[in-house]
């Protein structure tokens, strides 16, 4: 299956009849799974409207170098930087001879150099001027620089002659571009992920929570965009930075959580529950701020959902239902339970007070054909290897 997941496409357009197929081609990239932002050349605005890519690609097509409005929000150099791979199509022959030549006095030449990401030009124009020899030694002079040519094709152009020259069609660009790309090991699947505490309230004051730091699941989600997933966390309350390329949904508690799982849980192909989920909650919160009387205070609890059961009870659930079992004592054995009781496909055990807040963790991995050891180890380390056991019961 094709797949772009979590790749950044930055599309310039530029002043040719073929420009029209960049409609196509910017909806075939967000199908693979893509983000695209578009760049167009003044004369790009005379063949396709900018109102018609930035539907397509759901962000602001950029047109101008020193557009202030622009430069406040993604300037040039941070697009520049923003992107995994910069696409040149249709690329004019005046376009690809600009870029030869180094020249930057618009906003497509400009990120072409400033941009640290691989460029890929997609040639289109007459066939008359494909030939040209001014030409050919264009492409041979970025051809020798790294980039990467795709087509033309041959065929009927827009003027009636027939050659080399034609843009290739939408789809073999995004095949050949997709082809530059190392595909991750879950590419084109969708991974959610719970991570964090959950917080159950007492009073407008006061919550009932754990030690959970949410370092776990945010390694887990981490690395599971760099294998090329498509990834949703769903986080209780942490301190900590949402990963590159992860869709972060915050919640509060754990009826919040069962909310937001049941919501996207739906489309995806690996359920990881990671979240420490409290276990019980108050039966009444208070309206206000519970005031101090006696030495003693006795609190009435219900128990919550338990998220990961009800997401393996589903009709439609995942392909692998994963939980997390952090245990003071027998961890095997409890984590053996849990996975049977639960209906799970995979449970990942650990010591729990030798993980709360820290960076490192040693992981038992938990299945019907047995366990598996994971030694101590940085928690994105051991989150990468545990992603390569979840990709491998994916393809068995």
């Amino acid at each position: 299956m094709l797949s772009l997941s979590n790749k950044r496409i930055l599309l310039g357009i530029t002043g040719g009849i073929a420009a029209y197929k960049c409609a196509e081609l910017t909806r075939l990239f967000i199908k693979a799974g893509a983000e695209v932002r578009v760049v167009m050349t003044q004369s790009a605005t005379e063949f396709i409207t900018p109102l018609t890519l930035q539907a397509l690609s759901g962000n602001r097509v950029h047109l101008d170098l020193l557009d202030p409005e622009a430069e406040a929000a993604m300037g040039h150099i941070e697009l520049a930087r923003w992107a995994d791979l910069v696409l040149v199509a249709p690329a004019t022959a005046n376009s690809i001879a600009r870029i030869t030549h180094g020249e930057a006095d618009d906003i497509l030449t400009t990120l072409v150099l400033a941009t640290p990401a691989p460029i890929a030009i997609a040639p289109a124009m007459n066939q008359g001027m494909w030939s040209d020899a001014q030409t050919q030694a264009n492409i041979a002079a970025l051809a020798a620089r790294g980039y990467t040519l795709i087509g033309p094709g041959s065929g009927e152009q827009a003027c009636g002659d027939v050659g080399l020259g034609r843009l290739s069609e939408p789809d073999e660009i995004v095949t050949a571009c997709a082809a530059l790309f190392d595909t991750g090991a879950l590419a084109g699947r969708h991974v959610v992920i719970t991570g964090g505490p959950t917080r159950e309230a007492l009073d407008p004051v006061r919550y009932i929570s754990n030690h959970s730091s949410g370092k776990m699941a945010y390694a887990l989600a981490a690395e599971a965009a760099a294998a090329g997933a498509r990834v949703t966390l769903i986080s209780g309350p942490v301190t900590l930075a949402t990963p590159d390329r992860v869709t972060r949904v915050d919640v509060v508690s754990a009826q919040d959580m069962l909310a937001a799982t049941l919501e996207v849980v739906g489309s995806s192909d690996v359920f990881i529950g990671v979240a420490a989920v409290a276990d019980y909650r108050p039966a009444q919160i208070a309206e206000q701020k519970i005031k101090k009387a006696g030495d003693e205070m006795t609190l009435s609890l219900v128990k919550n959902p338990d998220i990961i059961a009800e997401v393996a009870r589903l009709a439609q659930r995942p392909t692998l239902v994963v939980g997390f079992a952090a245990e003071t004592e027998n961890v095997v054995a409890n984590g053996q339970g849990k996975l049977k009781a639960k209906n799970l496909d995979l449970l990942f055990a650990n010591q729990a007070t030798d993980t709360f807040n820290s960076d490192s963790v040693a992981i038992t991995a938990v299945d019907a054909a047995g366990v598996r050891e994971f030694p101590t180890g940085n928690k994105q380390l051991v989150a990468r290897k545990m992603l390569q056991l979840i990709a491998e019961r994916l393809t068995t």
